[in-house]
This record gives C-alpha cells, sequence and structure tokens, in this order.
C-alpha cells in the first residue's frame, strides 16, 4: 500500500508531464494556424520530431562578466558594468542603447537600484526612432550579508515576465525587434 502523499506527487508529476507535452506538441503544430506557403506544406509532409522542435547548441556558452561586490557597488560602477555585460550580447551593429539610472528603494534587508537600458535602431531617414525596447536591470545590495559577497543582478525585458539573471540565458536580439514591432502595430492601430 502506498503512503497518501505518493498519491498526490504522482497526481502532480503526471499534470505536470502533460503540461510539458503539450507545449511541445504546440510548438511542433507552431501555435496558431499560419498561413500556408510552400515550405510549411513541405514540412507538414514530414512527421514532427523533437530534435527538429527544440534547438540546442550545445557547444554554446552563455556569456558573463564579474559583477560588483557590495562593497565595491556605486550606481556609476553598476551602469560600467551593464555596458560591460551588454558588449558580451550578440546584436546587429546598427541597435545602439543608452543605460538611464531609474533609482533606488530601501528595504528593510537590502537596497535596490533600478536601471533601464533603453535600445533603438535609428536610422538617417528617420533619427529619431517610432519605438524604442527597455530593458530593466536591477541590483539587490544586502545590508545584512558580508562586503566581500557579490551584489545580486537580475533583467527583464519590457513587456515580457520572464525575469533573467546573468550568465543564465542567453540573448535573442529578436525579444528586441518583437518590442519594437509590437509597439508599431499598436501606434498605427491608434488614431488621434
Amino acid at each position: 500500500m502506498s503512503e497518501p502523499g505518493d498519491e498526490y506527487a504522482d497526481q502532480a508529476k503526471s499534470m505536470v508531464n502533460d503540461v510539458i507535452e503539450n507545449a511541445l506538441r504546440w510548438l511542433e503544430t507552431g501555435g496558431l494556424e499560419r498561413e500556408k506557403t510552400s515550405d510549411s506544406l513541405k514540412s507538414e509532409l514530414l512527421p514532427p520530431s523533437r530534435e527538429t522542435t527544440l534547438i540546442r547548441e550545445e557547444d554554446y556558452e552563455v556569456q558573463n562578466i564579474k559583477w560588483l561586490t557590495i562593497e565595491e557597488f556605486s550606481p556609476d560602477a553598476a551602469e560600467k558594468k551593464i555596458n560591460e555585460f551588454i558588449e558580451t550580447w550578440e546584436y546587429e551593429n546598427s541597435w545602439l542603447y543608452c543605460v538611464d539610472f531609474m533609482g533606488e528603494d530601501d528595504h528593510e534587508f537590502d537596497r535596490r537600484f533600478q536601471f533601464r537600458v533603453r535600445w533603438s535602431i535609428p536610422t538617417r531617414r528617420k533619427p529619431i526612432p517610432r519605438a524604442t525596447a527597455s530593458v530593466y536591470f536591477t541590483f539587490i545590495i544586502s545590508k545584512i550579508k558580508p562586503k566581500n559577497y557579490p551584489v545580486e543582478v537580475f533583467y527583464v525585458f519590457e513587456t515580457n515576465r520572464l525575469v533573467h539573471r546573468p550568465g543564465m540565458s542567453r540573448f535573442r536580439e529578436k525579444w528586441l525587434k518583437d518590442i519594437i514591432e509590437s509597439k508599431v502595430i499598436m501606434m498605427s492601430a491608434v488614431t488621434f
């Protein structure tokens, strides 16, 4: 006879497996019905496989930098580290960005410093871009940890809820393009 908690654990595991299977199936089918092109029709003839759905780059190493310690932290030093970290990202040369210090929040056990990195692609025809994409960095400076401990750093892309930690996920230029594209589409839909 199994323990009472085992039944719940098995049920939870089954639910998680179902969610993963549904997500993979959604990825394999393209999620939404798309316009039929010759390439999509050819791909429909082949059975979907997990190898083609999940493309893994086994030899790719996510880049990171040495971040500041609590003792070394200052807003100016943090801004320099953000610039150094962004240099590890792969993106086209046409992108420009600026780093803005947004402010500081004081909490019981830490202080949090926010920065905004605003991205755009100015051109000769349109030096002032129609839309920008922002990435928000947060530095958490502990009041209780030893001064030689590193600060905690997190960043989030505008319109996205996924919280990234440096060195844990690979930057995708497409994320910035999607933010700008969605803003341009929304602005064209609004009439004044």
